[in-house]
């Protein structure tokens, strides 16, 4: 039965995500032509990740008492109807309330399912299981850019939105009849209150990264596709294979690295992997053609993939502790205040000073944020 869990709930975030990432090399663009600023792209970004922060730690807590399946399913619907919305929106304002309201969609699907598949885990080899089941978010994410932009340079903007609605709404059936609910959250450590959860050093760092590492990626997908339009004139196609390669490699790689995060210090990979991303957003602006951006998201794929299944094995951890779906709340709560910060602080830098400074200050937030880890974790 917990291997019907798995499989169900992979697939179902895998076409949910795919879903996602088609429309998201288009959507600055078509944000642009609504009459956007660098400012409001951001922001419309950002609205999604906002509005999923604000209601992850109450779903998260909710689904610690009342179970997982049905804040999925719920979740998954929405994603699915919100769709029509992109379709129906013909101003700024219009795309920033879909975002909204599609980000309280997500608060329900991605941390319940990593909750989950955390409490369905075995001891010592959390990093392995939640690496495999990564590759499921970190796949359809990936493979979403690149389908969305050959769908882009093909048909009209409304077939990418359409094709996110379906393949959404699959997900929505898969776990309507087919994901059991274990009722596993009755017989784990209830959620503690926030405020003890949050006096352990391990949580305070994990939220650290997550932050830190989230802010610069924000900035990456949501001004890269501007950058490599505007600057290195690059198609949409082009732009989502860029996109599509980051993601995939680290999906790719989601698997081995998560063994390793069974078997090496947990913790040393998730710095080394977060200083290294950190460092390389930097040469974003010093790249003059397809090739060379493309190689440099190989390069930022993998090191994002070193670190995020120690991350997440450090997590279920946590979660064993104080609560899974709380934990899984706070540490995907401090990834979509870093998603909805880049994009909104990396807005406000284009207008002033154009779109070249924002990876450095994206690679600058990376370096700190990786140092801050081992500094809140040293000692302990």
């Amino acid at each position: 039965m917990k291997r019907r869990v798995f499989v169900v709930l992979f697939f179902s975030i895998f076409s949910s995500m795919l879903g996602i990432g088609i429309i998201v090399p288009l959507l600055p663009i078509y944000a642009e032509s609504l009459g956007a600023s660098a400012l409001w792209v951001g922001v419309i970004f950002s609205g999604f990740s906002i509005s999923r922060s604000i209601f992850m730690p109450i779903v998260g807590r909710w689904s610690d008492r009342k179970g997982r399946k049905i804040f999925i399913a719920i979740g998954l619907l929405i994603y699915a109807l919100i769709s029509i919305g992109y379709i129906l929106s013909d101003s700024v304002a219009g795309l920033v309330a879909v975002r909204l309201i599609q980000g309280f969609s997500a608060a329900m699907i991605i941390p319940i399912a990593f909750a989950y598949i955390g409490e369905i885990s075995p001891e010592e080899r959390e990093g392995g299981y939640m690496g495999i089941f990564s590759i499921s978010l970190f796949a359809g994410f990936g493979l979403g850019p690149m389908l969305g932009g050959v769908l882009s340079d093909r048909f009209d903007l409304n077939v990418n939105f359409y094709t996110m609605g379906g393949l959404c709404l699959f997900a929505f059936f898969l776990v309507l009849f087919s994901l059991p609910e274990l009722h596993l959250y009755r017989e784990a450590e209830q959620s503690r209150p926030y405020r003890e959860i949050m006096r352990s050093s391990a949580t305070k760092g994990l939220v650290i990264f997550r932050f830190s590492s989230s802010f610069a990626r924000g900035l990456l997908i949501t001004f890269v596709p501007l950058f490599a339009h505007s600057t290195l004139g690059l198609t949409a196609s082009q732009i989502g294979i860029i996109l599509s390669t980051n993601i995939l490699l680290t999906s790719l790689l989601q698997a081995p690295f998560g063994y390793m995060a069974d078997r090496w210090t947990r913790r040393g990979l998730v710095f080394w992997g977060s200083l290294l991303f950190g460092i390389c957003v930097a040469l974003v602006p010093h790249m003059r053609s397809f090739p060379q951006i493309l190689t440099l998201n190989v390069i930022l794929g993998s090191m994002g993939a070193l670190a995020l299944p120690a991350a997440n094995a450090l997590v279920v951890e946590e979660g064993r502790r104080f609560g899974m779906g709380a934990l899984m709340g706070i540490f995907n709560l401090s990834m979509s205040l870093g998603l909805s910060a880049g994009p909104i602080l990396g807005g406000i830098i284009a207008d002033l000073a154009g779109l070249v400074p924002i990876f450095y200050f994206g690679s600058l937030a990376g370096v700190v944020g990786a140092l801050a880890f081992v500094a809140v974790l040293k000692g302990k």
